[in-house]
């Protein structure tokens, strides 16, 4: 059974992010503040449930959650600051979005950038072991395959709206065949051959 927060106490936001693998598309960060007492059955790391689960949840984290909100950095700023940093800036993007003060943060991962004078603890696999922090991962998930299905009409040669921009053989093979576009990452390493594509 997942934990409901860290020892570091008081009201306490959870955050985390999705899209970091890929090779196109934003990575996209949620933090969730959840109510005392909060628990749902199905809720899990957004990896290890399906997408009608997390389409399901995300309804329920939304109009149950004291506060939540969801931050985006564009490839242009992950190819500026590197995929890690602009996750964690990212997380700070949608920190500073909720609507509800809160005493301390837990983020999964382990690697943080301090946000304001609030404290935070990282929490590997925290996904999978607090429900905060599995909230945000299902927010975090379902927001950014949203945005990877609204991208894939522009371009859908990439077909985003099955890989979500992951480094799938077919992205890869649609990589090789049309060139990357501008919402592919410049710093990621596109084809196991890449020589030149931009």
């Amino acid at each position: 059974m997942l934990l409901a927060a860290t020892d570091l106490g008081g009201i306490q936001a959870g955050v985390d992010e999705a899209g970091r693998g890929c090779l196109a598309g934003p990575v996209v960060a949620a933090a969730v503040i959840l109510p005392e007492g909060f628990y749902h059955p199905l809720l899990n790391d957004s990896k290890q449930i399906n997408r009608s689960t997390r389409d399901q949840l995300r309804k329920i984290i939304e109009q149950e959650s004291l506060s939540w909100a969801v931050g985006i950095c564009s490839p242009e700023e992950i190819d500026e600051l590197n995929i890690l940093w602009a996750s964690v800036a990212a997380m700070h993007k949608a920190l500073h979005l909720l609507k509800v003060p809160f005493d301390s943060i837990a983020v999964d991962g382990n690697r943080f950038k301090p946000f304001k004078d609030i404290p935070h603890k990282t929490e590997v696999k925290g996904d999978a072991r607090f429900l905060h922090i599995a909230a945000a991962s299902i927010l975090a998930k379902t927001h950014r395959d949203e945005l990877m299905e609204k991208l894939h009409e522009e371009f859908p040669q990439y077909g985003w709206n099955s890989n979500a921009g992951y480094p799938t053989v077919a992205h890869r093979n649609a990589i090789r065949e049309w060139g990357p576009c501008l919402h592919h990452r410049k710093s990621f390493r596109l084809l196991p051959d890449q020589l030149t594509l931009f």
